[in-house]
This record gives C-alpha cells, sequence and structure tokens, in this order.
C-alpha cells in the first residue's frame, strides 16, 4: 500500500495547529458538556419543574438531545463549505456559533419567570449548540491531520481530541467550585449562570489562537487539483453517498459505543449518583473532575499507541473494554464511596479514550482529500442522533422503570457489540496516503 512521504513540518507550525484545535475544541465542549451537566443538576428544576425529579431530568435530558439532532445537519453544511472553501474558516464561525449560544442559555429566564417560553428559548439555543459542534469536530481534527506527518499522524490528530475531555473538565471544575462556594438556594437563582456566561471569555481566547492559523496543505492542494480538472464542480456530499457508503458506516458503527459510553460516563452518571443515589452533587462532579483528567492524559498515549500498532488493535481494546467494564461499573457506584465513584468512572473513561485517541486519524483515514470535511463528519455525527443523543435519556428510561442499573449495563454491552463488528468489518488505515482515494 502506497504511503505519503514522511515530511514532517517545523515543530512550531506543527505545534501551532494542535494548540489552536485544542484551544478551539476545548471551549466549544467546554459549551456543549457545560449544558449536560447542567441538564442533571439544574435545567431539571429552573425549566421542566414536575413532581417526580426523574421525569423532569428526563425531560431536561430531550432538550440536550435535541443538539444532537442539529449536530449531522451542522455536519453536512460545515462539511461541504469546508471541502469548498477550506477548514480554517469554518472552525471560526463555529466557534462563535458555539459560544453565542452558550453566552445567552446564561441570560435566559427560567420557566417561573416566562412560563412555557423558557424551555422553548433554551432549546433553541441548544439547536444552535448542537448546529456548531457537528461542524466542528471535522474542522479541528482534520487541519491537525492533514499538517502533519504521516509517521505520528495518530499521536496528533488525537490532540483535538483531547479537547473533548478538557473542555468537559473545565466546565465540570466551574460549577464543582461554584457549588462549593455557594448555598443550594444561590446556586440554582444565579450561581449557574457564571459557568455559561463565562463561555464569552473563553471564545475570544479561542478566536486569538485559531485565526493565527494557516489552511491545510493538503486541502489547498487538493482544491487546485480539483480547480485543474473541473472535479470541484461536484457536491462533496453527493460524492460521498456515492462512494463512500461502507467508510461513513464503519465510522458510524465505530463511533456507536464510543459515543453512548462517554455520555454515561459524563453526563448520566450525575444523575444517577445525585438522583438515584442520593448523594450530593459535589461527589459526582469531583469524581468527574478526576476521571477526566486522566481521560485527558490518555487519549494522545492510545492515539500514539495507534501509530505503532494500528488503528484497529488499540479501537478494539476500548470497546471490548467498555463493553465489559459496564457490569462492575454500576455496582461500584452504589457503594456511594467517594473514592470507589472516582475509580469507576476513571477506569471507564481510559476504556474509552482507547476508542477515542486514534479516531480522529482513523475516520480521517478513510475518506479522500475533496470529500475528507463532509464524509467523517457525516459518519461521526449520523451515530450520534442514535447513540449520544440517546444515551441519557434510555438510561434514565430504564433506570425509572426498573429501579436496577443492570438493564443499563446490558444496554452499554450492545452497544460495544456494534462498535466491535465495525471495527473488525473495517481495512487498517494506519499507513494510508491522506492525498491518494482510497474509496472502494
Amino acid at each position: 500500500m502506497r504511503t505519503e512521504p514522511d515530511s514532517t513540518p517545523a515543530r512550531t507550525g506543527t505545534g501551532r495547529v494542535v494548540l489552536a484545535s485544542l484551544v478551539g475544541t476545548t471551549v466549544e465542549w467546554y459549551d456543549f458538556f457545560l449544558y449536560g451537566s447542567a441538564a442533571a443538576l439544574v435545567f431539571n428544576r429552573l425549566f421542566f419543574p414536575t413532581g417526580d425529579p426523574l421525569i423532569g431530568t428526563l425531560l431536561a435530558f430531550v432538550t440536550y438531545a435535541v443538539g444532537f439532532v442539529a449536530r449531522p445537519i451542522g455536519g453536512l453544511v460545515f462539511g461541504h463549505f469546508g471541502d469548498r472553501l477550506g477548514r480554517k474558516k469554518l472552525l471560526v464561525l463555529s466557534l462563535v456559533m458555539m459560544g453565542g449560544a452558550t453566552f445567552l442559555i446564561g441570560l435566559l429566564p427560567t420557566h417561573q419567570a416566562v412560563g412555557v417560553a423558557a424551555p422553548l428559548l433554551l432549546t433553541l439555543l441548544r439547536l444552535v449548540q448542537g448546529f456548531a459542534i457537528g461542524g466542528e469536530w471535522g474542522g479541528a481534527v482534520l487541519i491537525v491531520t492533514e499538517h502533519g506527518s504521516a509517521k505520528h499522524r495518530g499521536f496528533w490528530a488525537s490532540w483535538p481530541q483531547a479537547g473533548v475531555p478538557l473542555g468537559n473538565l473545565l466546565g465540570t471544575a466551574v460549577l464543582a467550585v461554584l457549588a462549593a462556594v455557594q448555598t443550594e438556594e444561590a446556586f440554582l437563582a444565579w450561581g449557574w449562570r457564571i459557568a455559561f456566561l463565562l463561555s464569552g471569555v473563553l471564545v475570544l481566547v479561542g478566536l486569538w489562537v485559531r485565526l493565527a492559523v494557516e489552511e491545510s496543505p493538503v486541502f489547498l492542494a487538493a482544491r487546485a487539483e480539483a480547480e485543474r480538472t473541473g472535479a470541484a464542480d461536484k457536491p462533496p456530499v453527493v460524492e460521498v453517498l456515492r462512494r463512500y457508503r461502507r467508510e461513513v458506516l464503519t465510522a458510524m458503527g465505530a463511533r456507536f459505543a464510543e459515543n453512548v459510553v462517554y455520555y454515561m460516563l459524563t453526563s448520566f452518571v450525575l444523575t444517577y449518583v445525585t438522583t438515584f443515589l442520593g448523594l450530593p452533587r459535589g461527589i459526582a462532579l469531583n469524581a468527574s473532575l478526576i476521571a477526566a483528567l486522566v481521560h485527558f492524559a490518555s487519549i494522545p498515549l492510545w492515539g500514539a499507541l495507534s501509530d505503532r500498532v494500528g488503528r484497529r488493535p488499540v479501537y478494539l481494546v476500548g470497546a471490548v473494554g467498555t463493553g465489559l467494564w459496564a457490569f462492575p461499573f454500576f455496582t461500584m457506584l452504589d457503594t456511594e464511596s467517594f473514592a470507589v465513584i472516582t475509580v469507576a468512572t476513571t477506569i471507564g473513561l481510559v476504556f474509552h479514550g482507547a476508542m477515542y485517541g486514534p479516531q480522529a486519524a482513523f475516520f480521517s483515514e478513510l475518506f479522500g482529500t475533496r470529500v475528507r470535511y463532509s464524509g467523517a463528519s457525516i459518519g461521526y455525527q449520523l451515530a450520534s442522533i442514535v447513540a449520544g443523543s440517546l444515551a441519557p435519556i434510555i438510561a434514565t428510561g430504564l433506570l425509572a422503570a426498573f429501579g436496577s442499573s443492570v438493564p443499563i449495563s446490558i444496554y452499554v454491552a450492545l452497544c460495544a457489540v456494534v462498535t466491535v463488528v465495525a471495527v473488525v468489518w473495517s481495512p487498517e488505515t494506519r499507513h494510508r496516503d491522506l492525498t491518494a482515494d482510497h474509496a472502494v
């Protein structure tokens, strides 16, 4: 199989691109995950007040899921223009949209103040968040993947992925600090808004870094070639659906367990610990904080390992590991011990990192340059509708119906089976040349 020359860019160039991707991704996922945490801790009371706490949480998670429905639409739109205009312009736009929506959530009136208009406005802003994040992932990982060398592609491409737990870490840390220094009444009355309003400051930092990055050289070369041959007139999405159907299905299947497991370990765990077990929210937040820190450190390590042994073996370790870990995980949560809860969540996220670390390089290597933004985004975001968006809802529904975590563990294990089948079915892509077209 032909491989691209290993012409490693200058260290400062690669480092600047990685930093821009990491900072921007961290900011956007801070915004996105902040909503998930607030749905479990705040929105169920302020925007969806009901007599049953689990029902209020379930309604809050429905608006959480709405953001996932908008993600593939964002992936399609951003992917189309990202393959036409370039990665950088779309990355800047997604950051502005995401940060603006999050800032406005911090200013929203509650159900008590404006009635049904409050959850409707919340849902609208959640749609904007989902649309923006749908375009973020593809551009962030591709601009790094297409700048870096072939030999270390898995490692460099994993850094935007690490921005996801870093954003979650930042959001959880802000909520944990606010919860620690405020009373329950003050936190619900106004304290939670601080975390959302901080997004305005973070967006300015992200823009300052991203605007200094140059466009992907692989994309510029592919666009010049497409203009020379006339291929630039063909819509990228049409090409993806015509020539890359297998690759899209592979990405969706590989994403399935990874997406479900992550939201179970970061969003639903807050509901389980605070609502079902009745423990203080600080226990769940602090456990998530420690686990997210370890998760952040593990992702580049898994990405580097995939450069040595391949994307598929590392990915399978994560898929099988999370499927098996789903059973002892809830048993450990039931101990109601902070230390045990922290260990359980951390081990789960380390297994998740084995999938998420090599994922960026793996998905990028499945598609040709002219349609890579569209193809990777479609596969990545379509899976989110049936995987991550429904995971907290399904888990909360199973918990409310059975009063037991066993059905939830079975659900996670079945999702892991889907991912194992998809990864086994896929080819190994580690040595692929990004300038070549490997469409089947």
